[in-house]
Order: C-alpha cells, then structure tokens, then sequence
C-alpha cells in the first residue's frame, strides 16, 4: 500500500516545480537527469579542482563542445564555481561549489536505488521483449 504522505509530499513536489518561475525550478532538475552533468558532478566531487581537459580525460565519450557547454550549464546554476586565474597561458579550473555537493550527495541514495533494483529492471525489460514478441 502507498503511504498517503509520500503522495502528498510527490503532489506537493510537483506543484512546486510546476509554479510560474520561468522553468528554473525545471531547468536545474534536468542535471539530475543529464548524462554530462552528473558526470561533471561526480568527476569534480571525487577530485576536486580540474581544468577542462583533465575533466575530459576522466569522462569517456564526452566532446569539447559538450563539456564546455555543461560546465558553463552547471557554473550557471551554481553547482560548479570557475576560477580564471588570469594567467599566461591561461588557467581555469573547475570544482564543486556547496549546491553541488548538495546535488551529489542527493544523487547517492537514487544511484543506490538502481543498483539495487538492476535485476528486477532487466527481469522486467526480459517480459517486456517477449509480451512484444508474442503480439507481433
């Protein structure tokens, strides 16, 4: 059975993320969900400052492009700080900032959850390949 408060509580999120303010609310969930940005999340958690390249060493499958724009995604939020050090060459890095750490330690317990629950997710997708094969 479903615990009426735990409905309350997902209504009352959704009214929440729903209320008029230009999709900030909407917007800054997406990193919760974007491949890159938790990524970028993760990498900095772990490590701590990094300059864009090394962010990129340690993320397989990313390109410049996509990196540069996460990070400036994720520094627009809040969640990453960038320190220009105004030198020559030129220095930036990356790290965390106190949102970001709140975003990373809120995504443990879902990234647990899933852990958890991969053998019922494929023993679902397994009846769901042949429910599609018997209607075909």
């Amino acid at each position: 059975m479903i615990d009426k408060t735990l409905i309350e509580h997902s209504q009352a999120a959704c009214d929440a993320l729903s209320a008029d303010d230009d999709g900030l609310k909407r917007d800054v969930l997406t990193h919760a969900g974007n491949r890159w940005s938790l990524g970028i999340v993760h990498t900095l958690g772990v490590a701590g400052k990094l300059r864009h390249a090394e962010i990129g060493r340690r993320m397989s499958g990313v390109t410049q492009r996509m990196l540069t724009r996460t990070l400036r995604q994720l520094e627009r939020d809040g969640l990453v700080i960038r320190h220009d050090y105004r030198e020559m060459p030129p220095r930036v890095e990356y790290e965390l900032s106190p949102l970001g750490y709140g975003l990373l330690t809120q995504m443990i317990p879902l990234w647990m959850w899933v852990i958890e629950n991969a053998d019922g997710f494929r023993a679902a997708r397994e009846r769901f390949g042949d429910a599609e094969a018997d209607d075909e």
